[in-house]
């Protein structure tokens, strides 16, 4: 039986995710942010006392996935997953993009009840950032959110990604098949098991066969309004130009300085580079 925790903690689980990730860009420590933003956090919730367990796993162990799977009565396995997954150095998945997903989701999770609608995100968060499927599907089987049939299901797809298309998988347990199988033979139409989709859902997984997956996420998205996913933010190039162009300047002024002062017949006075006696040890 599905237990899923009141609207009131996904806003402010969505709250705290957006938080962590606009403050912790400039560089402050998480347990810094999570010790302020405590205070912040609706007192009526759970959160402020799932945020003292973080802080105390943090000091102990340093991992925020560690302590989030601790609580798994109130984080889900795929949120622990996910931030699991950008806290792993070998990965690609940095931190702010993970807490982005976090906050988009849990703010999805306050005012929708669509399983199909929190699949496709979830599923395309895998997608997009190339991450472990096996681990991440696992993930989204225990998810409360889904009921038996959508826990099954997506635990047995498991073993079928990379050989089947997402999009085929969507058509074949979707209404729009049952309707089209009924119209071209009646008489042996046998409904799949389960049927989780609706017919867009299927007319729209029908249209995307062949093609890469984010192009039927983004059919789905523009469609059916279903959440997108957030993007890493690219980098701006702008950003080093001055920084770069300072120590440029600053290196020529010192070349000139050399040049000018060999030109009058000082030579060059390489003891300027030399370091001083002592020099090292002072603070």
């Amino acid at each position: 039986m599905r237990q899923l925790l009141p609207r009131e903690e996904y806003v402010e689980q969505a709250y705290l995710f957006k938080a962590l990730a606009e403050r912790s860009s400039e560089g402050e420590p998480v347990q810094s942010l999570l010790k302020f933003l405590r205070q912040e956090i609706l007192a009526t919730t759970k959160l402020p006392m799932a945020i003292d367990y973080l802080l105390a796993e943090l000091n102990h162990v340093g991992a925020m996935s560690t302590a989030m799977r601790g609580l798994s009565h109130y984080f889900t396995a795929f949120q622990s997953f996910i931030i699991g997954a950008a806290e792993n150095v070998r990965g690609r998945f940095d931190i702010q993009t993970a807490l982005k997903v976090l906050e988009h989701e849990a703010s999805f999770r306050a005012d929708n009840d669509s399983a199909a609608a929190l699949f496709f995100y979830q599923f395309e968060t895998l997608c997009r950032n190339r991450l472990e499927y096996d681990h991440g599907l696992v993930a989204m089987s225990h998810d409360p959110f889904y009921d038996e049939t959508w826990q099954r299901w997506i635990a047995n797809i498991q073993h079928k990604i990379g050989i089947i298309d997402i999009a085929d998988l969507v058509y074949v347990h979707s209404y729009y098949y049952v309707i089209r199988q009924s119209k071209e033979s009646p008489a042996d139409t046998e409904s799949p098991d389960p049927v989780l989709f609706d017919e867009k859902e299927g007319r729209i997984a029908l249209a995307n066969r062949t093609k890469e997956p984010l192009f039927f996420f983004s059919a789905l998205q523009r469609q059916l309004n279903y959440p997108e996913v957030p993007r890493p933010k690219r980098r701006d190039e702008n950003e080093d130009i001055i920084p770069k162009l300072l120590r440029t300047v600053q290196q020529l002024e010192t070349r000139l300085k050399l040049l000018e002062d060999e030109q009058r017949g000082k030579g060059i006075d390489l003891s300027q580079f030399f370091e001083k006696p002592g020099s090292a040890d002072r603070p």
